[in-house]
């Protein structure tokens, strides 16, 4: 499920850059929605790892896991875009003054950039600002464990807690900033988790309650994928539209539940899912140089409209390097964090 979140997101920025008309677009207008998906079905797998059970959550240890997994890709797309952005005066490519700042950096660094008011965006890599707002709600995860556990037993007051927290912080977004709250990016976008990844520890406690016949499963899953993409393509409020995902996500957790194999199980998809973080963070960085390199060796205009073969093309290209970063960088860079940061249990001591 992941690698198409992740694709639907790509797909949403090469849109913007495309020879067809905006009505051509339609799902794709809506495909940065993927981001909110994503928040919940992480609260609904944390919830899993970590909650099902009932045991105390080891807080330092998780926090190392969840570093681990995240932060080897996005230093290096980081460091990456520190290169281009100091050879580009030396390649003759302009760029706009004070926007790759040091403070957004170090702000980008330390995963904090959507943390705070701000009026422009944060550019070293835009997309990280989703990995910023992830890395506020593992922090906040004692919180999330304590709540999602003494709740357990009454999941629809969970579900009924994150809607509320949903209204009311939406609704103090668009009175300090004028837009709905699935907008926020850069600019307090952390408020965007906070109550959607609680949103999916309900979704995941409501789950366990739950057992469906393989054909009811089946029926839920393809209904409320139907649901979903029908919202989307027809333009519906953004709110609604995150809303409508829970139901499509516990459908797809409940039709595996029930042992109905789906196309989702295929090694290719669970690859793609392995790296769709490397995916989501690398194609703004690959869609830049692109479209720089193809003004420069063809005198093309900065807004320059691409064809589909190109842009097949630059999705070939991002997808090869995305895989080639998870393999290369991410899985490495995993492993050796969380051999530094993750202490084996001692062995117990016999007499």
């Amino acid at each position: 499920m992941r690698v198409f979140l992740a694709l639907g997101v790509v797909l949403f920025h090469y849109q913007l850059h495309w020879t067809l008309p905006p009505e051509a677009a339609g799902l794709l207008n809506r495909a940065r929605l993927g981001v909110d998906v994503f928040f919940i079905l992480s609260g609904f797998i944390m919830a899993h790892v970590y909650l099902r059970d009932g045991r105390p959550l080891n807080y330092p240890k998780f926090l190392a896991a969840r570093f681990a997994r995240i932060y080897p890709a996005h230093l290096f797309i980081l460091v990456a875009m520190l290169v281009l952005v100091l050879v580009a005066p030396l390649l003759g490519v302009g760029l706009e003054p004070g926007r790759f700042n040091a403070g957004d950096f170090v702000q980008t660094l330390i995963l904090v950039q959507a943390w705070f008011p701000r009026q422009t965006l944060a550019l070293w890599n835009g997309p990280a600002w989703s990995l910023s707002a992830e890395w506020f709600a593992y922090l906040a995860f004692p919180i999330y464990a304590w709540i999602g556990l003494r709740w357990s037993a009454r999941p629809w007051a969970l579900l009924a807690l994150a809607t509320a927290l949903f209204v009311v912080i939406d609704a103090a977004y668009r009175a300090r900033y004028g837009i709905v709250l699935p907008r926020a990016e850069d600019n307090m976008g952390v408020l965007r988790i906070i109550p959607e990844f609680l949103y999916g520890v309900g979704l995941y406690q409501l789950g366990r309650r739950w057992r469906i016949a393989p054909q009811v499963a089946v029926a839920a899953a393809v209904s409320s994928s139907v649901v979903l993409l029908g919202l989307m393509q027809i333009g519906a409020d953004d709110r609604l539209i995150v809303a409508s995902a829970g139901p499509f996500l516990l459908s797809l957790a409940l039709l595996a539940k029930a042992g109905v194999r789906s196309f989702l199980s295929a090694p290719v998809v669970l690859l793609g899912g392995e790296a769709s973080l490397a995916l989501y963070l690398v194609h703004i960085p690959v869609l830049m140089v692109w479209r720089n390199a193809a003004q420069a060796i063809l005198d093309l205009p900065g807004d320059y409209r691409m064809s589909l073969p190109e842009l097949a093309g630059l999705l070939l290209v991002t997808l090869t390097l995305a895989l080639l970063i998870h393999l290369w960088i991410e899985r490495p860079g995993r492993e050796v964090l969380r051999r530094l940061l993750i202490r084996p249990p001692k062995p117990s001591q016999g007499r």
